[in-house]
């Protein structure tokens, strides 16, 4: 009897342990973030949409205080703004967002294939962007645009992780949630990107060739292209919905 009460109290000083609370309380954060974050880019929480700490918390099973943590790091994503009564407000994406976005993207990931083009890259390791491009001619042929912009988003999410470089990476990554509603939303509204495909295998022969200059201005000019024709289909609905 002695022992299976020492075991107790051992398993009450680590339910009230300061470290196993914080640990707990992230965690439950993480989840309201996830949670929160796949409505968004799904669609189930379109611009302009509210929801409150309350509804979150019980839709996840969290307390209120992780969900509040959550909706922060939301705002500071650029996602959402929060509102009084503590809840958040979805934001739209507008033409002049994207315009901005693209502009970011075009530098960043221009400057990500220059730095892979820089690395002597075995055949190996250029595998995954030579299998996305795969992905994207396959999905063309069959008219899959949604596996179509699957693949494409694999390829530069692949480009990016060749770059090496966490900061350059975390920066893209922001800026490709902001835009992922827009691009989601008007991918049936775009000509077919056959272009496009052959823009992301021309990088790759950049690549391959060690070639950072064409590497970098190949890329640049195929997010150019994408960002402006996607900022012009968004001028043209003349509503930030997404």
């Amino acid at each position: 009897m002695p022992r299976l009460r020492t075991e107790k109290v051992r398993t009450n000083v680590r339910a009230f342990c300061p470290t196993a609370r914080r640990a707990e309380k992230a965690r439950q954060s993480d989840i309201a973030y996830d949670g929160l974050k796949r409505m968004i880019m799904g669609g189930r929480l379109p611009a302009g949409s509210q929801i409150l700490e309350l509804e979150a918390s019980e839709q996840f099973g969290v307390s209120r205080t992780p969900v509040r943590e959550a909706m922060v790091r939301l705002q500071q994503e650029g996602l959402v703004e929060l509102r009084s009564r503590h809840g958040m407000r979805v934001l739209p994406v507008s033409a002049e967002d994207m315009r901005e976005i693209y502009e970011v993207l075009t530098a960043l990931e221009g400057k990500a294939a220059e730095l892979a083009a820089g690395m002597n890259l075995t055949a190996e390791q250029l595998t995954p962007l030579e299998q996305a491009v795969e992905a994207m001619d396959r999905a063309l042929e069959s008219d899959d645009l949604k596996g179509w912009a699957m693949a494409d988003e694999k390829f530069h999410a692949g480009l990016i992780s060749l770059a090496r470089n966490d900061r350059l990476k975390s920066m893209v990554a922001q800026l490709w949630d902001q835009a992922h509603r827009a691009r989601m939303a008007t991918l049936k509204m775009r000509p077919t990107p056959k272009a496009s495909n052959r823009e992301h295998r021309a990088v790759v022969d950049a690549i391959r060739r060690g070639d950072a200059d064409t590497a970098r201005s190949t890329h640049e000019n195929h997010r150019r292209n994408a960002g402006e024709l996607l900022v012009s289909i968004l001028k043209d609905l003349s509503a930030p919905n997404f």
